[in-house]
């Protein structure tokens, strides 16, 4: 099994009356019902051992590759693609507590295709989890679980929940516990399903609830040490989160696969779109976006394995920087197709409403944009002080982003809840000294060149408005979520920097020729921190001429595969029906 493998089958079900077909998933969604049948096929071709680690008799290796998967499958659906893949999430805490019993149970079902849940959120706590109020109190040997987890992804389907409940009547850090309930397990009447919540997006979903009364579980129920249930939860986020932005990147493939076949096909005024100058830069804005959006995400995932101290900086980075780049992109999408992003019934583009409407969900899943942007503030003077002390501890995020590279195994006991180090961040210096040096004197070198310079200046910047900061407690202020802010754009510049200097075949190509792709991200990035880099509308207006003169061409920075190289991440291309 691989990713390209995924992607064949993913075209064949995706033809009339098989499980993926369009007008299957638009029924779904029109009467808000399960899409069993496109589950079904995905358990069949056995995406499950991609939820369940090596050590326990699954495939889960590696990040950036179930990564890959996981963007396909959003790229073919976003409901879909949310509904399975809530089983990975659901089992992240039992894999981490590295508990061989919980752990092989757990491993047991998932491999037989047994959805499983993440009861966090309750239904006055909303991204608080210090405020949850469901209480497992000790009965015998066991446990007494009572109250509400709301709303769950899966809380109906799933008879397997990873519940977070308070242990301690007084709360507080240490005050909560993950226990891995069976609810087939349970005493009849001691747990309830909610009803199915109406969503505005992702509405085939089983966005639901459970209620527990008094609800017995035993003493191996516990996942985990007493009271660690919120460091537990807290680490496993910041793997979650990553995972989570490949289905913003796979609903951007989706939403480009329409624009490219829109601008293909249609005349505006007599003209073909992608000759109007509005539409090329809107769509040249659109690409840059996607390919930003990927090297951070894919930064994100290589960095899991190599520096998985960093990812409370990391993970929270991508997740609120990669939704939102994307959530813009699909804005200017719809800007382009006009009547037909709205038109559900319109023939090749109705479901571009759908996954406008699923990919909103997306910034909110496992902490919302603010809750991640938030956290980002409250550590960012840790960040400046540590930084340079911390500099040469890691290794250059351009080795361990190397194509061939092989990533360390991911190891979750290194991970940790605050950390003073950024090594993507860290190498901005060194980054564009580098592509200053070694762009040459061509017209597209130099401006690489200055847009590199430019944005090493934002950065300084940057620094030194965090210089007179300091740790302080409670909700960050407006100006220290702006700084946040800067810091995403930031990290992403030197993201991009770092997937250019670690891959040469990136500068060469449809999307490397002259550095085009590079120079569409730095511009983007200059212009999120406020800047107006000059040769903008040139390097838009050329990407967006690219987008429509290259159809068979996969819209992907990482480059489309080699014949003998099938398992390549970035190589997505979507097929209309």
């Amino acid at each position: 099994m691989s990713t390209a493998d995924l992607e064949d089958r993913l075209a064949e079900w995706s033809q009339p009356g098989h499980p993926f077909d369009p007008v299957l998933l638009t029924a779904h969604d029109e009467a808000e019902t399960f899409p069993a049948e496109a589950c079904a096929a995905l358990d069949g071709w056995g995406l499950p051992h991609y939820y369940v680690p090596v050590r326990h008799g699954g495939r889960q290796d590696r990040l950036d590759e179930f990564h890959a998967l996981l963007r396909r499958i959003a790229a073919r659906d976003m409901t879909v693609a949310v509904a399975h893949g809530k089983t990975f999430l659901g089992g992240v805490c039992v894999w981490m507590a590295g508990e061989d019993g919980p752990a092989d149970r757990l491993a047991r079902h998932v491999l037989a295709g047994e959805p499983v849940a993440w009861g966090l959120t309750e239904p006055d706590g909303g991204s608080d989890l210090l405020a949850g109020s469901l209480t497992a109190t000790r009965h015998g040997s066991g446990w007494r679980l009572s109250g509400r987890k709301w709303p769950v992804n899966n809380a109906s389907r799933g008879n397997l929940m990873c519940v977070l409940a308070r242990t301690d009547p007084q709360g507080g850090p240490r005050g909560f516990t993950v226990f891995l309930v069976d609810k087939r397990a349970t005493a009849a009447g001691t747990v309830r399903s909610l009803p199915k919540m109406p969503t505005h997006g992702i509405r085939g979903a089983d966005i639901s609830g459970v209620e527990f009364h008094e609800a017995r579980v035993p003493a191996e129920a516990l996942v985990g040490t007493l009271g660690g249930g919120i460091e537990l939860v807290l680490k496993a986020l910041q793997i979650t989160r990553i995972a989570c932005v490949s289905l913003s990147l796979g609903a951007g493939d989706h939403a480009l696969g329409l624009l490219r076949h829109y601008l293909g096909e249609h005349r505006l005024h007599g003209r073909d779109p992608v000759d109007l100058p509005y539409v090329r830069v809107t769509a040249g804005r659109a690409l840059a976006r996607q390919f930003l959006a990927e090297a951070v995400a894919h930064t994100a995932a290589r960095a899991a394995h190599q520096v998985p101290e960093e990812l409370s900086v990391v993970s929270a980075v991508a997740k609120a920087f990669v939704p939102s780049l994307v959530q813009d992109q699909l804005r200017l999408i719809g800007d382009l197709l006009g009547a037909r992003s709205i038109l559900t019934g319109a023939e090749g583009y109705g479901g571009f409403a759908k996954l406008e409407r699923d990919h909103q969900v997306v910034p909110l899943f496992d902490g919302s944009t603010w809750v991640n942007r938030s956290g980002l503030a409250g550590v960012l003077p840790l960040l400046r002080l540590g930084r340079r002390a911390a500099a040469a501890a890691a290794a250059s995020p351009v080795h361990w982003l190397l194509e061939d590279y092989r990533p360390t195994p991911l190891d979750m006991r290194r991970l940790r809840l605050v950390t003073p180090r950024d090594s993507v961040l860290g190498e901005l210096p060194v980054l564009a000294a580098e592509v200053t040096q070694q762009e040459g004197t061509s017209k597209a070198g130099a401006e690489t060149a200055a847009l590199a310079r430019a944005l090493l200046t934002a950065w300084e910047r940057l620094d030194g408005d965090l210089a007179d900061l300091r740790p302080v407690g409670g909700m960050p202020s407006t100006a220290m979520m702006r700084l946040a802010e800067r810091y995403e754009w930031c990290f992403a510049g030197a993201a991009v920097l770092a997937l250019y200097r670690a891959r040469p075949r990136l500068h060469s190509g449809l999307w490397g020729q002259d550095g085009l792709w590079l120079r569409g991200c730095l511009t983007l990035v200059l212009e999120g921190m406020g800047h107006e880099p000059t040769g903008s509308v040139p390097v838009y207006n050329r990407l967006g001429s690219l987008l429509t003169s290259s159809q068979g061409v996969p819209v992907s920075v990482l480059d489309a595969p080699d014949a003998d190289d099938p398992v390549r991440d970035g190589a997505v291309e979507v097929t209309l029906p």
